[in-house]
């Protein structure tokens, strides 16, 4: 017989089990994801856009799910194998366990790559046309705190600047901008839209940079009256790139890995810290590797102390090991954000956890 036949036989068996876990649990949660959906729906957000926004929504869903559905695949793929004998056969001809487990991972890294990428380049602009859907409906918020913010002092007064939305190539969405001095409002006004204007100014020691902005509603605060008007164009300037605005203006799950990095230095390059954004970082370009963990835990189902069990019980087992590794997850983050522990550990912590259970259960087998 040849060499690669034995081999091959076993990652095409992983592969299939695994994309049939994935898929069909990907489907699933897309599903209920549309049916809970229904409860919104109005005059102003039909069923079109609730279809819409669950599509654009299906990447975060996968990469949500790779991680269990590997973990299924496994399981249901060496049971399968386990239940027609060929994992004894095989062990009887003098093939390693370790060996076997290693043909499965081939499959596994995969799955790697494809959540790598999906965070990378597909769930950053899947998840800004899914809250576009919801930002042109029911969604939109009277009051938000998500955008840019900036203080600017000038002598004695300050500037604060509040830009809602911003992309990469300079445009921007609604521009506030209130004048203080000594914590009284001097002037303020409220922008529709800006768009960058490529030249930029020299102000003393720094570069500024400038957006033209459009549809601009102005407010003066005098000792006796306050006047209003309303002017076709204004100018604004600041101290940081339009790229370094897309940035900050962003929520971290909305950033790719690139982008991620980049708001990193960029905070690092202005003696600041954001833990959300570095959380992010971690778990994204980390938790695709959560699934070579996770399909260690799935041979230990199989050649460990559960092997002597049906499948159906370890199937079972796995959904609810994939499901506390999720919430392991979502608790390590927690812990990150709320006591300032290191993000890298944080993110990593699970994954070494699911690791070492995999091989304590591996280990424990019947003799």
């Amino acid at each position: 017989m040849k060499p690669w036949i034995l081999p091959r036989y076993v990652i095409r068996s992983a592969l299939l089990a695994m994309t049939g876990a994935v898929v069909g649990l990907w489907l699933l949660q897309m599903v209920f994801a549309y049916l809970g959906e229904l409860e919104s729906i109005s005059d102003t957000y039909t069923l079109k856009d609730a279809l819409q926004f669950i599509l654009y929504r299906s990447p975060y869903f996968l990469v949500q799910f790779i991680p269990t559905g590997a973990l299924l695949g496994a399981v249901i793929g060496l049971g399968l194998l386990a239940n027609h004998s060929e994992l004894v056969i095989m062990r009887a001809s003098g093939i390693s366990l370790y060996r076997i487990i290693g043909w499965v991972m081939l499959p596994a890294f995969i799955f790697v790559a494809i959540s790598l990428a999906v965070n990378q380049f597909v769930l950053p602009v899947a998840n800004q046309h899914a809250a576009a859907i919801k930002n042109d409906t029911i969604y939109e918020k009277l009051i938000t705190i998500d955008g840019y913010w900036a203080v600017q002092n000038e002598g004695d007064t300050q500037e604060v600047v509040y830009i809602s939305y911003a992309d990469s190539e300079g445009r921007l969405g609604e521009v506030k901008r209130y004048q203080l001095k000594d914590g009284q409002l001097l002037a303020a006004f409220r922008a529709d839209a800006g768009i960058y204007q490529p030249k930029p100014l020299d102000a003393g020691t720094d570069a500024r940079y400038t957006w033209q902005l459009s549809g601009v509603d102005e407010v003066t605060v005098g000792s006796d009256r306050v006047e209003q008007q309303h002017v076709d164009a204004r100018y604004l300037t600041l101290p940081i790139a339009p790229t370094d605005v897309h940035l900050l203006t962003r929520e971290p799950e909305d950033l790719s890995l690139s982008d991620l990095y980049a708001h990193h230095r960029l905070m690092q390059h202005q003696g600041a810290r954001s833990i959300r954004h570095e959380l992010a970082f971690w778990q994204k370009l980390l938790s695709p590797f959560a699934v070579l963990s996770l399909v260690l835990v799935a041979s230990s189902f199989v050649f460990g102390s559960l092997r002597s069990q049906g499948l159906g019980l370890r199937i079972v087992l796995a959904l609810l090991t994939g499901l506390l590794f999720s919430y392991l997850t979502d608790l390590t983050g927690f812990v990150a954000l709320a006591t300032g522990l290191p993000p890298l550990l944080m993110a990593v912590l699970p994954i070494v956890i699911s690791t070492l259970a995999g091989m304590y259960l591996l280990n424990k087998k019947s003799k």
